[in-house]
């Protein structure tokens, strides 16, 4: 279901804007849908943010850790022992 939207502008900005779609040959009405549509996909979602914030916090901590090429092989190891994942 679409909704309407009604946003109320200064005389200047106004006229940016027509200019703007007038220049990509579109309505001012799908000029700002497309505005729109970019500026909530340049938004972060809260999922990326948490996502960095874990990475963040497992950052801060000294864990642990062989050589690349060990663990390679250790987890190589682990498959072929039968063992449930």
């Amino acid at each position: 279901m679409a909704k309407r939207l009604q946003v109320i502008v200064q005389d200047p900005e106004y006229r940016d804007i027509q200019r703007s779609a007038r220049l990509r040959r579109m309505s001012i009405a799908e000029w700002v849908r497309q505005a729109l549509v970019q500026a909530r996909r340049s938004e972060p979602s809260r999922e990326v943010a948490s996502k960095l914030e874990a990475i963040r916090a497992a950052a801060r901590n000294d864990f642990p850790t062989a050589d690349i090429d060990r663990m390679l092989e250790d987890i190589e190891r682990g498959y072929g022992s039968g063992m449930p994942s």
